[in-house]
């Protein structure tokens, strides 16, 4: 499910995201999206920062993982259908252990999400599952 629509803009250390919210989505209720969601969308928006740096340097993409979040506020209960969000996602720890934490945050007119996210992204996820037995 890829529910973002473009890229703004990407760095060395940061993307910034697009997306209309969808009234025909797939977590669309009563015209709004549960603010819960902006979770996928900022995890969404570092998976699109991890894909950009791999192919600048030439490498495939590879799987990460969302393990949770630090915390997680958002000014709204759901985003309503028809809005345009910018999610902007900054990488403040690359840990050797294929661990970060990436700072985010969704605004539109009178909306505000921020968090902030850990995640793992290996270099080679799949020799990472099958060394879980997975």
């Amino acid at each position: 499910m890829v529910l973002l629509d473009r890229v703004l803009e990407a760095g060395e250390s940061h993307i910034v995201t697009e997306l209309v919210v969808r009234e025909d989505g797939l977590f669309s209720v009563d015209r709004s999206v549960p603010a819960w969601v902006g979770l996928e969308y900022m995890a969404q928006t570092v998976a699109a920062f991890s894909g950009y740096q791999r192919r600048r340097r030439g490498e495939g993409i590879e799987l990460g993982f969302l393990l949770g979040t630090r915390y997680y506020q958002c000014s709204v209960g759901g985003f309503p259908c028809g809005a345009r969000l910018t999610v902007r996602a900054e990488k403040i720890i690359e840990a050797a252990n294929d661990m970060s934490v990436f700072d985010c945050a969704i605004e539109a007119d009178g909306i505000r999400a921020t968090s902030k996210l850990n995640l793992l992204m290996p270099q080679d996820s799949k020799k990472f599952l099958a060394g879980k037995g997975i």
